[in-house]
């Protein structure tokens, strides 16, 4: 399985930005699919996931309502719209895929099998 998160840039305070990560490897249904970042000097986070069919979605409190998850499982993507972005969210962005048989939203990055190696976004004030 192999990942690779795009879309990253320099944007400023309130702009939107849409991350994609593409997919190869098994069956990209079988997998419940996650956003998460890092900022400089923090810990990883959770930002958002996807249910393997689409139907589930779950953010981070910090991003809810800016934020919106997506897939499309006959590209073999996931996307993040990340609208009304604030300096804070500037940060490293990973996708992520669990491997699963239910449709679940999982938000420990542990829970995650496959990583991608990451998109960086900066907002500035």
């Amino acid at each position: 399985v192999q990942l690779q998160a795009s879309g990253g840039g320099l944007v400023q305070y309130g702009d939107s930005l849409r991350l994609s990560c593409g997919y190869s490897g098994r069956t990209f249904s079988t997998f419940t699919m996650g956003w998460f970042r890092q900022a400089p000097g923090k810990e990883r986070e959770f930002v958002a996931a996807i249910s393997r069919g689409g139907g589930r979605t779950g953010y981070a409190d910090s991003v809810k309502g800016r934020f919106a998850v997506s897939r499309n499982n006959a590209k073999n993507a996931v996307y993040l719209q990340m609208n009304s972005l604030k300096p804070e969210d500037t940060a490293v962005y990973y996708c992520a895929a669990s491997f699963t048989l239910a449709e679940v939203v999982k938000t420990h990055q542990n829970d995650y099998d496959y990583w991608g190696q990451g998109t960086l976004v900066t907002v500035s004030s």
